[in-house]
């Protein structure tokens, strides 16, 4: 586990400028051997990302999952998730970020590729990804007159083949997630430690706490209030794994005025209690 006490967000790794172009690509060499090939735990709140491994490996850790991304394999991780890496030295490879406003203009079928890529995954990528990716990244190289135009669609040639390797075996309207929820999810992450209500939240989308109560339960069984718990928790749940924050601070960064009450909706939610979740990180 890491000794941080928060988990720092990033354009770039290490970097807080605007993002640099449509989208960026740069190979394994240009940070990791900066770091000596071990990049700390840390998020990118407007874009995701996307890692090719050509040789070595790397061992990543997203959130609660852990992952070895071998020779010919990717990793896809989406924005606001933690992540953290171990590469093997002299590792070779590259990574393709990918800003929010390029992931999130797909049309149409945007509700079902956006679903598709709200989490991280990865896997053997197969010789149409690897030809898109190498296209993108000649492509995003050269200084044509329409290059931008030829990135962004490239971009979303790559992202759309990613989300056809992940979607559900049963796809249907009812399990992909409304353009307005993505938009609660960004609410949540922005207003975590205000203790806003569903209604609020409502509020702040402009439509009423029933139908954002359907909304929610249509697309993940769960009403609006117990969703936006969820998301609190899931945010929890990096705090406690990627930092040696105390409980009841972690508690406080979510919007919980009580220690005990914290735990004890922690442990309802989650199955056990923020002590023995953060005892699965601990070396």
């Amino acid at each position: 586990m890491s000794h941080q006490t928060s988990i720092p967000a990033f354009g770039l790794f290490g970097e807080q400028g605007p993002f640099p172009d449509v989208i960026h690509y740069e190979d394994f060499s240009v940070r990791a051997p900066v770091h000596n090939w071990k990049i700390i735990p840390h998020r990118h709140s407007q874009m995701s990302q996307l890692f090719l491994v050509e040789s070595g490996w790397i061992d990543a850790v997203t959130d609660s999952q852990r992952h070895r991304v071998a020779p010919g394999d990717f990793l896809y991780i989406p924005d606001n998730c933690v992540h953290e890496f171990v590469f093997e030295p002299g590792s070779r490879g590259g990574i393709f970020s990918f800003p929010n406003s390029i992931v999130r203009s797909f049309s149409p079928n945007g509700s079902q590729i956006l679903t598709a890529l709200s989490t991280p995954f990865g896997g053997a990528a197969d010789q149409r990804l690897a030809d898109l990716t190498q296209l993108l990244r000649d492509t995003a190289q050269e200084a044509s007159p329409f290059r931008a135009q030829q990135v962004l669609g490239l971009a979303h040639s790559v992202l759309a083949r990613l989300a056809e390797a992940h979607l559900p075996e049963q796809d249907d309207d009812d399990t992909r997630r409304p353009s307005r929820l993505f938009a609660l999810d960004e609410l949540i992450s922005r207003n975590r430690a205000q203790g806003w209500t569903a209604a609020q939240y409502a509020q702040a989308l402009s439509i009423s706490t029933g139908h954002l109560s359907r909304l929610c339960r249509r697309a993940t069984g769960m009403g609006a209030a117990a969703y936006i718990e969820q998301r609190r928790m899931e945010e929890a749940c990096r705090l406690l794994a990627f930092t040696q924050l105390p409980v009841s601070q972690v508690g406080y960064r979510l919007g919980y005025i009580d220690p005990s009450y914290f735990s004890k909706r922690f442990r309802a939610v989650r199955g056990q209690t923020p002590k023995d979740y953060r005892s699965r990180f601990t070396s």
